[in-house]
């Protein structure tokens, strides 16, 4: 394939939900804890100092990634009409990284940014998983040291969503908000 023919460039946004409280009716129903809110908002906040704004957000249905959602959203701006399309899954609540890929490999070609927002194990793994052990060694040993709620990765992908593996990725930066 020629340079010229390659697809533009895509974003992908990988981050584990806020902190969230440790208890509810249902571990499906833990909702965030008063800091998870701020560092959710303080994510919203950096995402738009980075430039990043998604087309897609995919959201597991659980109520703690609804909630980063929604909070981080509303501190970039992005919870009024016209905002990113956002799509509640709920298989990215018993996601594994296998199955999360999936989901990312069916995303629309028009989505140039997409955020992902679900849960740990998987966030850390497929985090790890996409990079292709290039791109900010800085961002690289941040992640390196473990991925704690609200953490952000951000991949720069070469291909279609459709044709993202494991290793195919670039990290570009690695950050976890504090309210």
């Amino acid at each position: 394939m020629s340079p010229d023919a390659r697809p533009a460039a895509r974003r992908l946004v990988v981050m584990r939900h806020a902190k969230a409280v440790p208890t509810a009716p249902s571990d499906h129903e833990r909702d965030l804890a008063p800091d998870g809110r701020d560092a959710a908002a303080a994510a919203g906040r950096w995402l738009v100092d980075q430039g990043i704004v998604p087309d897609l957000a995919l959201v597991s249905d659980a109520t703690r990634t609804r909630r980063t959602w929604a909070d981080l959203a509303a501190a970039a701006g992005w919870d009024t009409d016209g905002g990113p399309r956002v799509e509640h899954v709920e298989a990215l609540y018993a996601a594994g990284p296998d199955s999360a890929l999936d989901l990312v490999r069916e995303v629309p070609d028009d989505v140039r940014t997409l955020v992902v927002v679900a849960h740990n194990p998987t966030v850390a793994s497929i985090s790890h998983l996409l990079h292709d052990g290039l791109g900010d060694e800085d961002a690289a040993l941040r992640m390196a040291q473990g991925h704690p709620t609200g953490a952000l990765t951000v991949l720069d992908v070469p291909t279609t969503w459709a044709e993202v593996g494991w290793a195919t990725t670039r990290l570009v930066d690695f950050h976890v908000p504090r309210g």
